[in-house]
């Protein structure tokens, strides 16, 4: 069984085109800053106006009041982990902008979910928006959405 997985593996980054490879490379990079707290590092993947959208629907953060709220928790020494455990990843026809989905394990959160979008400046991918969301099985949401009506309601 683990030979079968480690070639499905290995066809699967064999498959990869070099564009998808670096666009991999970075987001894996980007949340192995964050899990090392390398603050530069991880704002640094991000462009001057990319928007990191949390899992509250209060939190759309503009790079410049992410870095801010989140220095802080870099001070501590580790901020998140969080790892793709399946990315798709998508291009447009002039290979410019990037698209991509990824499934996440996180020790807080558990699965959750990422989506965003890139763009190649001066042949560097970087971070325009970033979606951070946890996924609710269908079978829950009549009670999540009563949940959260419940709570908007709350002064």
């Amino acid at each position: 069984m683990q030979t079968a997985l480690l070639l499905c593996a290995a066809l699967t980054l064999q498959a990869q085109s070099p564009a998808e490879k670096a666009v991999a490379a970075l987001l894996d990079d980007w949340h192995l800053a964050a899990a090392q707290a390398d603050e530069g590092r991880y704002f640094g993947h991000l462009a001057e106006n990319a928007v990191f959208l949390g899992t509250d629907a209060t939190e759309r953060w503009p790079k410049a009041a992410f870095q801010t709220w989140a220095h802080p928790i870099f001070q501590r020494g580790k901020a998140w982990s969080f790892k793709a455990v399946r990315r798709a990843i998508s291009f447009s026809k002039d290979g410019h902008t990037a698209w991509f989905d990824e499934d996440l394990d996180t020790p807080n959160l558990g699965p959750s979910r990422g989506s965003g979008v890139l763009t190649l400046e001066k042949d560097r991918w970087r971070i325009q928006q970033y979606n951070l969301s946890v996924p609710i099985p269908n079978a829950l949401m009549k009670s999540v959405k009563a949940q959260i009506e419940a709570q908007a309601k709350k002064p």
